[in-house]
């Protein structure tokens, strides 16, 4: 052991770990916080496959007569517990001196979670997939009915069938616990304290000693007085009096919950530092990118203090300022536009606050905010929608795949490190973002091929200003979400924005707002027909759009197409330079005639394959084929429709000749 650093194995060596009376339950394995300890229990396999050491921070407590009685860090220790017992059953051959060790372990709270632990250790439990665990232990002869009433048991019972689920296929996870100690925990002995209710109470309702906002609040007030960032200030309006008055009241009444505002603190100040760090000097390459990573992971992280300079602290402190100020006096400007899956329930702010699922994007979203907001009094709504609409579309900018996955552009350290920078040097036109794109120089390469459409579209705006909604209507759309350098095209733009016409982008904003304004399932009908009407469409001699995808099926030997088995995939199929014509044609078919038209009036040309002409003509055809994947031999004379992705063989392919 290395001073205070233990393993929960060489806690247990030391000391007998008993869980005080005085203890809530354990809560992490409850339905409602599940998420909690599936995330807790991730990680903890990604250090043990990555044989890396993962440290749990604090867990504090008393000793008494060699018994550890832990103050705080009840919920780990025990997921720890079971995690230990998973792999004690699965590994150990239940071996009796390890059975004897992790009996060290036990509950005050109540006599039916200690017995339940020793009944654990006791007796053999057979680990497959077969069944649950948890089923398994409830029709074991040695549980007792009365215990399923027990939260702590029930509770213990969902973590045990987590830990299965994330860690059944490892089969090392005693020795990384024990041996490698790929798990540890600072080991906080509290002196001159008894386990009394006195000490409870000056403890907050998880049995913390101090939780990391107020660790934080300690830390900064220190550095700032020993570094003079606030000389001169008065009492009043210096960082730690705000945050503990000011501040914390505007969160309380306006973004409380579960009657705490500590954690929306911590997320406030950790989005801002996150974005400070990447355009600041304070770290640099590969250290910045991994403590960019750990901040986003964790708004607790006990070394956030260091990555606060000067300038960042004020940015902070006059970050705070400005959202009371626009709160309490109701001036905080919403967004009107849509911001597709980054959508805020109420506004970016509260996004950033309370939001569970808070992601790199919509972190950037709120600096970007942020920054307009810093850097414009008074608010213009109209600018401010311009600024976040550009920010949105650069942001929704990931790579389609062929299979019409869209994942977020920025899902990683290093996309936020680029993003926020391009933002910090966009901002400096945020007051006008169209007038400042005409003009500037970017030095960024951030998603370069989306700002230069960006700068297309500012200079329409600059040259013609009455089509500014029309442009906006066209990025708004459900599929083309921000990209609609391929309406343009359709519109006849090559180079200049002088080949433009305006009245044919128009009607062309109508069919993309009529047919390809919604996210439709795969079966939906008039999926099946826009299917259909795209076989009836030749490019270069052949009525073949589907050559956009290709594979090689063996039981059919026949090469395997797809007829837009997913809405997103048409969002790749434009972007393609090879196919894109196909849908360019649908488009302006459109302008003057719906499916059906196109359908019924359709003639089978001298070189279209007839199984091809049945599909366009019988709607049962597609409409019965789940996987919308053909397959056509070499000889082309036939196809199948496939009854799946990946199917075996050729049994239930419908043949069609």
């Amino acid at each position: 052991m290395n001073n205070d650093i233990y393993s929960f194995y060489e806690l247990l060596q030391t000391y007998k770990v008993q869980i005080p009376i005085i203890q809530r339950d354990y809560a992490q394995g409850r339905t409602k916080n599940l998420a909690i300890c599936r995330n807790f229990l991730k990680t903890l396999r990604e250090s043990i496959i990555n044989d890396k050491t993962i440290n749990l921070d604090f867990i504090y407590g008393n000793v008494e007569r060699d018994i550890f009685l832990p103050l705080d860090g009840q919920q780990r220790l025990t997921t720890l517990f079971l995690l230990h017992w998973y792999s004690f059953t699965k590994e150990t051959n239940m071996e009796n001196s390890i059975r004897e060790l992790l009996k060290k372990f036990t509950y005050e709270t109540r006599l039916s979670s200690r017995r339940f632990c020793d009944s654990l250790l006791n007796n053999p439990i057979f680990i497959d997939d077969s069944t649950l665990i948890s089923e398994q232990i409830l029709d074991s002869k040695w549980f007792f009915i009365s215990w399923k009433y027990d939260s702590t048991i029930r509770a213990m019972l969902k973590t045990i069938d987590v830990i299965h689920e994330i860690f059944k296929d490892i089969d090392s996870i005693w020795d990384a616990l024990v041996n490698r100690k790929n798990v540890i925990f600072h080991l906080l002995i509290l002196e001159n304290f008894g386990l009394s209710d006195d000490l409870y109470i000056k403890m907050n309702a998880r049995g913390r000693v101090l939780t990391p906002f107020e660790n934080f609040k300690a830390e900064i007030q220190d550095k700032s007085a020993k570094e003079n960032w606030e000389e001169g200030y008065y009492e009043v309006d210096k960082f730690s009096y705000k945050i503990d008055s000011v501040w914390t009241n505007f969160l309380w009444h306006n973004f409380k919950k579960d009657n705490s505002v500590d954690n929306a603190h911590m997320n406030f100040i950790t989005t801002i530092v996150m974005a400070k760090l990447s355009i600041g000097q304070l770290l640099k390459g590969p250290e910045r990118i991994e403590v960019i990573k750990r901040l986003n992971e964790s708004n607790s992280d006990r070394e956030l203090v260091k990555y606060i300079d000067e300038k960042t602290f004020h940015y902070i402190y006059d970050a705070y300022e400005l959202y009371c100020d626009l709160i309490n006096n109701d001036c905080l400007p919403l967004l009107k536009i849509d911001m597709w899956r980054h959508t805020p329930e109420n506004n970016l702010l509260y996004e950033i606050l309370i939001g569970a699922n808070t992601s790199y994007t919509h972190r950037i979203l709120f600096y970007a905010q942020t920054e307009y907001l810093l850097r414009n009094r008074p608010i213009i709504q109209e600018r401010y929608e311009e600024w976040m609409r550009v920010v949105r579309n650069i942001l929704s900018r990931a790579d389609i795949t062929v299979d019409g996955k869209r994942n977020d552009i920025v899902r990683s350290p290093e996309t936020f490190y680029g993003a926020v920078n391009l933002v910090s040097e966009l901002a400096k036109g945020c007051d006008n973002i169209y007038n400042y794109l005409c003009s500037a120089s970017l030095f960024s390469a951030f998603a370069r091929e989306q700002v230069k459409e960006e700068v297309l579209k500012a200079e329409i705006i600059s040259c013609r200003s009455e089509q500014k909604e029309l442009l906006f209507k066209m990025e708004d759309n459900e599929l083309l979400r921000g990209r609609i350098i391929f309406a343009l095209e359709c519109a006849n733009y090559k180079d200049s924005i002088e080949d433009i016409d305006f009245g044919l982008l128009a009607a062309i904003q109508k069919v993309f707002e009529k047919y390809f304004n919604k996210e439709f399932d795969s079966n939906f009908k008039e999926f099946d027909k826009l299917r259909r009407v795209m076989l009836t469409i030749e490019i270069n001699g052949k009525y073949q759009y589907y050559n956009y995808w290709w594979s090689y099926w063996y039981a059919g030997e026949a090469d395997k197409r797809k007829l837009f088995s997913s809405y997103r995939e048409i969002e790749y199929f434009i972007g393609l330079n090879e196919f894109k014509a196909y849908f360019k044609k649908l488009i302006i078919q459109l302008i003057s005639k719906n499916y059906d038209e196109i359908i019924k009036n359709f003639e089978k040309p001298t070189n279209m394959e007839n199984w091809q002409y049945r599909l366009i003509k019988e709607e049962r055809l597609l409409a019965d084929c789940k996987s919308k994947y053909i397959a056509i031999p070499k000889e082309r004379t036939y196809c199948y429709l496939l009854r799946g992705r990946r199917p075996s063989d050729t049994d239930g392919c419908l043949k069609i000749v």
